[in-house]
């Protein structure tokens, strides 16, 4: 039961960090200023429903996809180091690249921004959901593709619970404090970001090696 729980804190952990709920945080109440209460409490829901059916067919589906284009998981881990390490440098800088480009885009959204932008890419982006694909290619049995699922209905439901209390969240924690929390978790994931870009180079260096060796 405690490895179980381990396993879960592990996925939820990963999940939450990449996701960065503070950093949505401000996206949210930028894009739902003139709505009343009723449609932000839709639209979040509306966004995190999105999101977390996004995350778990790429998770039951991605490896599929990327057998039938010939992509190994090695690969993905290689490139998904490469992409949650610029986010973890940006995180670090306290910069929200994704808010740049959402703002440009705003107006093309405006129809359902539950859908996108909010609930993809800014929360189910490509960095969570490479995630969900490479947890679910090391999730051998069962229960750990249930532990995995659970995960990932615990990070959407903390979200929700942030954006639905994002305003008052923002002035507590404020400018500054909002800045702390973003480097820490870019902190976070550059080191996920080390560990998945190592893991998955390893075999490319062993398959080298081994060519190499008279």
């Amino acid at each position: 039961m405690a490895d179980n729980f381990t396993l879960w804190l592990l996925y939820f952990t990963s999940f939450v960090t990449l996701m960065n709920p503070l950093g949505v945080m401000p996206v949210f109440m930028s894009m739902t200023v003139g709505l009343t209460r009723k449609q932000q409490v839709s639209t979040a829901f509306k966004a995190l429903t999105t999101a977390f059916f996004t995350l778990v067919a790429f998770a039951f589906g991605g490896k599929m996809l990327f057998d039938f284009f010939g992509i190994s998981v090695a690969g993905l881990k290689v490139v998904g180091g490469i992409l949650f390490f610029i986010m973890g440098y940006d995180m670090l800088n306290a910069r929200l690249s994704r808010t740049k480009d959402v703002g440009q885009e705003e107006a093309q959204y405006i129809n359902d921004i539950s859908i996108t932008p909010l609930g993809i890419p800014i929360i189910a982006g490509p960095g969570s959901i490479t995630n969900a694909i490479i947890l679910m290619d090391q999730s051998a049995k069962v229960h750990e593709k249930v532990i995995l699922i659970t995960a990932i209905l615990g990070v959407c439901l903390v979200v929700l619970t942030l954006l639905l209390s994002a305003g008052k969240i923002m002035k507590v924690l404020g400018e500054t404090g909002n800045k702390v929390m973003m480097k820490l978790m870019g902190l976070i994931v550059m080191v996920i970001a080390v560990e998945f870009f190592f893991t998955g180079i390893s075999p490319y260096v062993r398959s080298i090696l081994q060519i190499a060796a008279p």
